[in-house]
């Protein structure tokens, strides 16, 4: 039986060098504005949670919230603003879709640690991506007359409705909460995609799902404030 052999360097092998030559192949195979903007982030910003931003659920439902969205309401928007939009992933998943056309996203997050790494990831973007730290609860949501408000983290939210009041009416949504219950950090999980149509209470439902997860399901509703 032939054996194989493990290269001589291997133990000593840095695995973060090692993962940053992958993500720097994989960019120059794939051309992805994201992965480009990752290879930049893993450079700049060794301390980034990249792994945990990245990790398969993160994006298993960030794609589900981008292709949901284009289904509903389609690809053309002046002004896209995320709200706990942490590094930017959506953002770039966003500009890296060809389906899309977007002249702005800003990218809102309370935490000031977090800005530098999405304006490396989306760096790309140029002036077409700000990333913004803010309090959600203080925007001027009629001064920033976006085209989409997105927020995929209902759960963290204590009323839902009050804080969507805060919209002008007439605000597109994109919204995600989940039933991930003992989560100590979710305040305000929801049982059913009917409870958070409910909480909710849009004028407008464009759509509405679920996308179950190992150890939750996390639901979405795209419509109208």
């Amino acid at each position: 039986m032939m054996k194989t052999t493990r290269p001589q360097d291997a133990t000593t092998t840095d695995w973060q060098d090692s993962a940053f030559d992958v993500v720097r192949g994989l960019s120059a195979y794939t051309g992805s504005f994201l992965i480009a903007g990752l290879v930049g982030v893993m450079a700049r910003h060794p301390d980034a949670d990249v792994g945990n931003a990245f990790n398969h659920k993160q994006v298993a439902c960030k794609t589900w919230a981008r292709d949901m969205l284009f289904e509903s309401l389609g690809g053309e928007y002046g002004r896209i603003v995320v709200l706990g939009g942490w590094y930017g992933v959506l953002a770039g998943m966003l500009f890296d879709d060809s389906r899309f056309s977007i002249e702005r996203i800003d990218s809102v997050d309370i935490d000031d640690s977090v800005a530098a790494v999405a304006k490396t990831l989306n760096a790309r973007a140029g002036d077409r991506f700000q990333a913004l730290t803010q309090d959600m609860y203080a925007l001027d949501y009629a001064g920033l007359d976006a085209d989409l408000v997105i927020n995929t983290s209902c759960e963290h939210i204590a009323n839902l409705r009050a804080w969507l009041s805060l919209l002008p009416p007439g605000t597109r949504v994109l919204l995600q909460s989940n039933d991930y219950f003992s989560e100590p950090t979710h305040i305000n999980c929801v049982p059913s995609l009917e409870a958070f149509v409910a909480q909710a209470g849009l004028s407008q439902l464009d759509y509405s799902g679920s996308l179950p997860m190992k150890k939750y399901t996390r639901f979405m509703l795209i419509g109208t404030v």
